[in-house]
Parts: C-alpha cells; sequence; structure tokens
C-alpha cells in the first residue's frame, strides 16, 4: 500500500439491551502523498472522491508524532 496509511478510530458503544460499555474501531484508509505518516501517529483526514476501491480519505495534517519517533527508535 504505497502512498497508504490504514487510520484506526476507537469509540465506546453501549449495548442496548445490556448496558455495558463495548469498544469498537474502525479503519479508514487514507492517501498520503509524501510517505510522512509512521505508525502510532495522530492525524487528521479528510473525506474526498474515491481514490480506489477502499480508499475515500485524505491525510491532512500530522498532529502529534507517535512516540517511537520521539525516542529516535525505529521499529
Amino acid at each position: 500500500m504505497d502512498k497508504t496509511i490504514a487510520v484506526k478510530i476507537y469509540r465506546r458503544v453501549r449495548h442496548p439491551k445490556y448496558g455495558k460499555y463495548l469498544k469498537k474501531t474502525s479503519v479508514f484508509k487514507a492517501h498520503d502523498e509524501k510517505n510522512e505518516a509512521k505508525q502510532g501517529d495522530t492525524v487528521r483526514i479528510q473525506m474526498t472522491r474515491p481514490l480506489s476501491k477502499t480508499k475515500r480519505w485524505r491525510l491532512m495534517e500530522i498532529v502529534e508524532r507517535g512516540q517511537q519517533e520521539l525516542e529516535g527508535v525505529q521499529i
């Protein structure tokens, strides 16, 4: 997946019958033109026209770098 990042979104949803809170995740594939986002980064994405079968978003900015980048350790 060259020039593509997978962005995972977590949210808490209450079960309608039992009331227990569940953690749900959604994965969005976003276009990263310069391949600058790394694993663990917090990013901002924007909806765009369909770029491929599953890619409908593009990377706007990297809000915060991941912990690996700050320590200088590459995984």
